[in-house]
């Protein structure tokens, strides 16, 4: 097997830092980033490890700036050449409704999840372009396929964009060595979800009932994203684990089956 680096952004906790896990467990060569030096240096070191010192390496990034963006590629690449970029660092809902969110916070939300992925895709294509190869996947979240709820317009939005931005420039790009596409989680129970559930208009409960149905755990969802990625062969590709037959299926089987992977403990735990 060919070791793969895989540069991942967001990747000090949650679905990224999943991921990372995934690959290292893989045999593969993983950069992880994060905007807090302290932080990303911890996780380096913990991965480091666990793992090999050999296969991690932490960068500190701001997605927002596309100088800090290019530089995370150049110190990546200079560690080892990049094979797979992944844009997941994000900003999860604040579950208030969006009349209620401050301007500040506005313009942060969408800095980081919509221009952040911009910023990142652009990098590193033009980087993959000019030697030749290379695989971008862009987090899709809440909102990607258009649906709307209460408390998660802002977040949506973003989400929405990004999935218009990603088929969009598959469409425009004139390396076709380059691939690009976009992941679809689903429901994972990470800090970012449990911040939500918090907040929801509908009550802790309520949401928590939802979750038990539809939601998994990061460990669950990571290694089939690593997997899917790994295997994929097409450019303007959507790689999903909560598909459309999964969600009724898990709805049908509730009547019957009770799905517990979302508790009450989790929202007294400490940031994922």
């Amino acid at each position: 097997m060919n070791s793969k680096h895989i540069v991942i952004t967001g990747s000090t906790r949650g679905i990224g830092l999943g991921m990372a896990r995934a690959f290292l467990s893989m045999g593969h060569v993983v950069s992880v980033s994060g905007r807090h030096r302290e932080l990303v240096n911890a996780v380096a070191r913990k991965l480091q490890n666990e793992f090999s010192p050999e296969k991690v390496a932490g960068f500190v990034v701001d997605v927002t700036a596309p100088r800090s963006v290019d530089q995370l590629w150049l110190k990546a690449s200079l560690w080892k050449p990049v094979d797979i970029w992944i844009n997941n660092a994000g900003i999860g809902p604040s579950g208030e409704l969006f009349h209620h969110i401050y301007p500040e916070e506005i313009d942060e939300v969408i800095h980081t999840n919509l221009t952040g992925v911009i910023n990142g895709t652009r990098v590193a294509y033009l980087h993959m372009k000019q030697q030749g190869a290379g695989a971008i996947y862009n987090m899709e979240g809440f909102g990607s396929d258009g649906r709307t709820m209460p408390g998660m317009t802002l977040y949506g939005t973003t989400k929405r964009a990004v999935r218009y931005f990603t088929h969009s420039f598959a469409k425009e790009m004139v390396e076709k060595k380059v691939l690009l596409g976009t992941l679809s989680p689903g429901m994972v129970v990470t800090g970012l979800l449990l911040e939500s559930v918090k907040k929801a208009p509908a009550g802790p409960q309520q949401s928590i009932r939802i979750f038990n149905i539809l939601a998994d755990r990061v460990e669950t969802v990571a290694p089939f994203l690593a997997r899917k990625i790994l295997e994929n062969q097409k450019t303007d590709v959507r790689i999903a684990w909560l598909t459309k037959w999964k969600i009724f299926f898990r709805f049908f089987r509730s009547f019957f089956r009770k799905r517990a992977v979302f508790f009450n403990d989790d929202l007294n735990s400490s940031q994922n």
